[in-house]
């Protein structure tokens, strides 16, 4: 597992002790007594067993009392992967989880979304949302902004700034070439605010220049035959999308509760990723994704906050409600496969990166990859759970790396 066919790339950090992380193959894999290097460009250069530290020192020229030792109770882990957030709803997440989703949006979204043509109040709401996801160990994030131009770049600076790799829409041209970890992604918010019109035209936005695309499709059953209605020359939602090139292997479709298995099929041959989003999906009652259908499908899938509709902006919470779901389906239907924790591992990891199609970049500790990671202390000073099994949280985070680049604790505390 070490590419010994090295550059001149210099070793920034070295790190010995335990690493844990997915593979296709492997929902978990654990590597004990190893060590990782990180070359000055951000880039994880090998990955290989502590006896042969000595040797690697000397290959790569770095000292071994550089090395970073992790602790008895730590660990590194691959960043997690929020394939869904509204950051411009964090400011009432927790609240307002009261209605149905298309009351909800005209009732509370809409309303604050109109705020954010005032860049202080922007630059308040984005700076705590990218802090706080960084914080909880969140090191890419495909947000949701809103129509306004001047916030939407102003989100894309305020990541590169914080440094959290991230995909905004509203696209912007411009912002591509300005931050080499945050790319512009094509947001026609649902199909039932959008013409055809103006759906052709993005779709063909985003093929004539290679973009990400974001959208959210069958959240609940009062869109599904709202969509109906709105597009009746299209056999289903996903047929809508299809029809004006939309649906693309860049492409990752937020929620899909109620998506037929002949629509999971057009996502397989498409390459388009669904992120599921259950808190959200629990907390404004739009209904519950069986997650195994959609992997037996063979259909990309990540995991998705989707703040404010879920009210955490946790990818750990993300990661427990996604069990919570999968248990429910188990207890309407014994015959249900119910998700295990490592399953879920991989979905706020590796499968995230493969839904936004960065799992060239991300995911996981391959040499060659970004070094995104979570520096994990099980025993940190009063975290939240013992030393036999329990919960934790971003206390437990104690440092998270983008690229190399360390980015929490921030510089500024």
């Amino acid at each position: 597992i070490m590419n010994r066919n090295h550059t001149t790339a210099r070793i920034a950090h070295v790190f010995s002790g335990t690493f844990v992380h997915s593979t296709p193959r492997a929902a978990v894999e654990i590597l004990q007594n190893c060590v990782l290097g990180v070359d000055d460009k951000g880039k994880i250069a090998f990955i290989e067993k502590h006896q042969d530290v000595v040797s690697l020192s000397e290959i790569w020229g770095f000292e071994t009392s550089d090395i970073k030792q992790l602790g008895q109770y730590e660990f590194l882990m691959p960043g997690m992967v929020d394939t869904h957030i509204h950051a411009s709803q964090y400011s009432y997440a927790g609240t307002a989880l009261d209605l149905p989703l298309l009351e909800w949006l005209n009732t509370y979204t809409f309303p604050v979304e109109a705020k954010y043509k005032d860049l202080d109040f922007a630059n308040d709401v984005y700076t705590k949302v990218v802090r706080r996801t960084l914080k909880n160990g969140t090191t890419t994030a495909c947000y949701f902004a809103t129509i306004h131009t001047d916030a939407s770049l102003l989100l894309g600076e305020l990541a590169d700034r914080f440094g959290q790799r991230a995909l905004v829409g509203k696209v912007c041209m411009d912002c591509n070439s300005a931050y080499p970890n945050v790319k512009p992604v094509v947001t026609p918010r649902f199909a039932p605010s959008c013409s055809s019109s103006l759906l052709s035209e993005l779709g063909e936005i985003a093929n004539n220049n290679k973009l990400h695309v974001q959208s959210h499709i069958s959240e609940t059953k009062e869109e599904v035959e709202l969509v109906k209605t709105l597009f009746p020359g299209c056999k289903s939602y996903t047929d809508v999308y299809l029809k004006h090139n939309l649906l693309t292997d860049r492409t990752v479709m937020a929620h899909g509760c109620h998506l037929t298995d002949e629509e999971l099929e057009i996502f397989r041959e498409t390459g388009s990723a669904v992120s599921h989003c259950p808190n959200s999906n629990i907390s404004i009652c739009s209904g519950i994704l069986n997650v195994r259908n959609v992997l037996n499908h063979k259909v990309k899938l990540g995991l998705g906050t989707d703040v404010a509709g879920g009210y955490s902006p946790s990818m750990l919470d993300a990661m427990r409600r996604t069990l919570d779901t999968s248990k429910a389906l188990t207890i309407q239907d014994p015959q249900h496969k119910t998700l295990s924790f490592e399953e879920v591992f991989r979905l706020a990891t590796l499968g995230g990166s493969e839904a936004l199609s960065l799992d060239d970049q991300t995911g996981n500790f391959v040499v060659g990859k970004d070094f995104d990671a979570l520096r994990v202390n099980v025993c940190v000073p009063d975290g939240p759970i013992d030393l036999f099994p329990g919960e934790g949280d971003d206390r437990n985070i104690t440092e998270v790396y983008m690229a190399g680049r360390r980015v929490v604790p921030f510089p500024d505390t």
